[in-house]
């Protein structure tokens, strides 16, 4: 994975029919420039379409127009796997990936091994050469390793949909103080998407979605 200065996305946009209704619905056109160590949220209500975004970002949805480009380079079906690469990503239906027990060892366990700590794991999971040494966890329990598993991926960039939604306000403080933050130090760049407003000041800015449409907010005003 080659370092990166520059991820645009040019007047994207994705349809698709929802399930609840016989309608389509329309992500965008979404322009947006991103760089190297930016935190960000994306917010929006129930259906605005924060996934869909997300899953476009992350290169799982390909655009319907526009495109997407990493350092001023087109992303296509060619180069789509390399893209994909560079994020590391949680979302809010899929806890933990297939690669869990073969990722990347990061240099600084000692962190991983604090997190694990203050997950409230370590009486669960070890950490032995970069693998867990078990994914026999309760849902709960599982949500919060696949948040570790994502910081010892040790990619570019992440992505994490509504992980704080069902954890305990302790583990919730951790994620939005510590180890967000932690990533951003990193020089990583990090996509929220969250409800926790009261989280929103350790962010550099939002995307705000509204019926996919997006709507800059900037987090003063809120």
């Amino acid at each position: 994975i080659q370092s990166w200065h520059q991820l645009e996305l040019k007047g994207v946009t994705h349809t698709y029919r929802t399930d609840q209704e016989a309608t389509e619905f329309t992500l965008g056109p979404v322009d947006l420039v991103v760089h190297p160590g930016e935190l960000i949220f994306i917010i929006g209500g129930n259906g605005s379409g924060k996934s869909t975004l997300a899953k476009v970002i992350t290169g799982l949805y390909q655009p319907q127009s526009g495109e997407i480009r990493l350092n001023h380079q087109p992303i296509d079906a060619e180069n789509q796997e390399w893209y994909r690469q560079h994020f590391s990503v949680v979302f809010s239906d899929f806890y933990l990936f297939d690669r869990l027990l073969g990722m990347s060892s990061k240099a600084d366990d000692s962190k991983a091994q604090d997190y694990l700590n203050q997950l409230n794991l370590s009486h669960k999971v070890r950490i032995e050469q970069g693998k867990f040494s078990t994914v026999d966890l309760s849902q709960g329990q599982r949500k919060r390793l696949a948040l570790l598993s994502a910081y010892m991926e040790d990619r570019p960039i992440y992505l994490f949909d509504e992980w704080a939604a069902d954890q305990d306000p302790s583990f919730k403080h951790v994620f939005y103080t510590q180890f967000l933050p932690d990533l951003k130090a990193q020089g990583k760049t990090v996509f929220v998407i969250s409800h926790d407003d009261h989280y929103f000041y350790v962010g550099d800015r939002m995307i705000k979605l509204n019926y996919g449409q997006v709507e800059f907010a900037k987090l003063s005003a809120l």
